[in-house]
């Protein structure tokens, strides 16, 4: 292994994980357990872990322990916010400055995410997810606004995914509606004031989504066969 792929490998393997929930966060990640597992030294380690804390996702503490960031959901509105206005004005901009080439590649993507839904993998579902949304980003032609997008979106995954499950239960419907597909109608005709409000209703309907799942009731009536008669205790 060449020189610095080993830590782009353990970067790679590491954010996939922490992306899907598989490290949970607060999980501790001990440089030591990692270079076992991916049979290297610690440099390629750590190297990683810098690379993974300057995306947010792990916190590198002042005793030389590293965590997986946690979700922050008390800034949820806040990232909702920030999701929305780099949606709305990627999306304008690829309504502006799309080639042909760039619509062929988001109906690719559109339809990938059709796909993923049928196969009902998470994992797959928020990547494809991402790549639709980032084929308009690079539409527009701002690497500087597109590259923020793509951290909003990563950092987006792991919220997708505690309530993923929820969603495909409650609203499949809505994962298969055409939203992908108005967007791209309206970025082919380059109307840009319906490609600023289709991309503001999607964020809405994140928005909306994970605030569902944690309201939702899930207690149910149910009664406990206790397997002996109450007169008899």
């Amino acid at each position: 292994m060449t020189r610095g792929t080993g830590a782009r490998h353990v970067y790679e393997v590491l954010r996939k994980e922490i992306l899907t929930l598989q490290l949970k966060p607060g999980m501790p990640l001990d440089e030591t357990s990692l270079a076992e597992r991916f049979v290297m030294s610690r440099s390629p380690i750590r190297e990683a872990l810098v690379r993974l804390s300057a995306d947010g996702l792990v916190d590198m503490l002042s005793n030389r322990s590293t965590l997986v960031a946690p979700v922050r959901l008390e800034e949820f509105p806040r990232y909702i916010e920030a999701l929305d206005f780099l949606q709305r004005i990627n999306t304008r901009l690829a309504a502006e400055n799309r080639t042909d080439e760039d619509l062929e590649l988001m109906v690719e993507k559109a339809k990938a995410f059709e796909l993923a839904i049928e196969d009902r993998g998470h994992l797959l579902i928020s990547e494809t997810n991402r790549d639709f949304h980032m084929a308009i980003a690079d539409a527009g032609r701002n690497p500087y606004l597109a590259q923020a997008y793509g951290r909003l979106l990563d950092d987006g995954r792991r919220i997708l995914h505690l309530h993923m499950g929820f969603l495909q239960k409650s609203e499949k419907d809505n994962l298969l509606s055409p939203a992908h597909f108005d967007m791209i109608d309206a970025i082919r005709e380059q109307d840009v004031l319906l490609a600023d409000q289709l991309a503001h209703e999607h964020s809405r309907q994140f928005h909306d989504g994970f605030r569902s799942f944690m309201t939702a009731d899930y207690t149910e009536d149910f009664e406990f066969d206790l397997g002996f008669d109450r007169e008899d205790s």
